[in-house]
């Protein structure tokens, strides 16, 4: 039997359904956004364009079959991912900021935590969920054995209560629509402080109308301009026991898993905003003569560094392709392709998107094309979602560390 990379029908239907989407809405994103000052301003701007991504169904394509949802897979959900982030990456961001808020419900809660947690996000898809995950002091250390460092936000039990105590940043959709809150946070903390997170990180859910949540800043992005990151404080939010999905401890294997969905999924996304840049670069090279007697594409340099764009445009797919489609053999068991696609394809996406600028030259670095703002949206890519140096790195050194670590094994697509 050969390996067929042949996409089926219904792949294909979904690939264009999110092309014309994207050409028809997205597009629009940019320009609506770029007069405003604010970035909570500039998030609330996008409210249209998310609800209009709801109504397309991309918001239930995250959901179970069960409550209404059509459930896609991750290879399914990163074909339809590249191409709306050709078109824009912060409408994108957002409902990958609702996957990653409820990624712990969905894969590893109870089915009485699916129905009271995921049948709202049927009811009205424009409403948030976020991730509170990073901590103030950064988040790379979480799992430090160590007690007294890493997640030092806490919930501890009072009767039938965990009441949690802590700070977060990063926290993308925190603020919600209106700036009182997302609909449901997804709160990475510690149940002991003596205890190391082996033994007592947990994901609490926590609806955004608890008492106690403070949106107490935003920090102001050099891309992704319209993605809102807000710093959050819980001060003594009350929430029922049963909001703990699994146990105390089970936090970090919730968050690998929820981080190499991510991870896969950054590489489509890193294609897209690749794939943009080319086609800037390549109309440029076709149509522009930079005051000689011929379109530059016609000079040898330029049409080499453009075939270079081309190649690791390609590569970089098809690496994601192979990420999503083991997490889904897998159902998310094997995730060092996903870690070597976030890394891999985001610092491709730099190189790629400044060749294409070097392509064009000076004038990609300004206003004239849209390929600085491109730059800006590639630089975020190796720094976010677990950073390529101070996380990704470290989890692909661990997986070699390993004893029983098989080489092999993401090659012949096994667990």
């Amino acid at each position: 039997m050969a390996i067929d990379f042949q996409l089926t029908e219904p792949q294909k239907a979904l690939q264009a359904g999110a092309r014309a989407f994207a050409a028809e809405v997205l597009r629009k994103v940019a320009p609506t956004i770029a007069p405003i000052a604010r970035p909570e301003d500039r998030f609330y701007a996008t409210r249209p364009f998310y609800a209009a991504m709801a109504e397309a169904g991309y918001i239930k394509a995250l959901l179970p079959a069960s409550i209404g949802g059509t459930a896609l897979g991750t290879l399914d959900f990163a074909l339809a991912s590249e191409e709306l982030a050709a078109a824009d990456v912060n409408v994108p961001s957002a409902l990958l900021g609702t996957g990653l808020g409820l990624h712990a419900v969905l894969h590893h809660g109870t089915e009485a935590q699916k129905q009271r947690f995921l049948p709202d996000f049927i009811e009205d898809g424009s409403r948030l969920a976020a991730l509170a995950f990073t901590e103030v002091t950064g988040g790379a250390n979480y799992d430090h054995p160590d007690p007294s460092v890493g997640v030092q936000t806490f919930a501890r039990r009072e009767g039938d209560e965990w009441v949690i105590n802590g700070a977060k940043h990063y926290t993308t959709n925190g603020t919600g629509w209106d700036g009182k809150g997302a609909h449901l946070y997804s709160v990475i903390c510690r149940t002991d402080p003596a205890l190391p997170p082996q033994e007592s990180l947990a994901v609490i859910m926590v609806p955004g109308s608890a008492p106690g949540i403070e949106i107490v800043g935003l920090l102001d992005t050099v891309g992704h301009r319209a993605t809102v990151s807000p710093r959050i404080h819980f001060h003594n939010v009350r929430v029922p026991a049963a909001n703990l999905v699994g146990q105390p401890g089970d936090g970090i294997a919730m968050l690998e898993g929820a981080f190499s969905w991510t991870a896969a999924l950054i590489g489509a996304a890193c294609v897209g905003v690749m794939r943009a840049a080319f086609d800037i670069a390549l109309k440029f090279a076709r149509s522009d003569k930079r005051s000689g007697t011929v379109p530059v594409i016609e000079h040898q340099n330029v049409g080499f560094m453009l075939a270079d764009i081309k190649m690791r445009i390609e590569a970089a797919r098809y690496l994601t392709w192979k990420a999503c489609h083991q997490l889904d053999l897998t159902q998310g068991r094997s995730r060092e392709l996903a870690i070597i696609t976030k890394v891999h394809c985001s610092e491709l996406c730099v190189q790629a998107v400044y060749d294409c600028m070097r392509v064009v030259g000076v004038d990609a670095y300004t206003d004239l094309y849209p390929l600085g703002g491109l730059m800006q949206d590639a630089l975020c890519f190796p720094l976010y979602d677990g950073g390529n140096m101070g996380v990704r790195r470290r989890q692909l050194h661990a997986l070699l560390r390993s004893p029983d670590y098989d080489a092999m094994a993401s090659a012949e697509a096994r667990g």
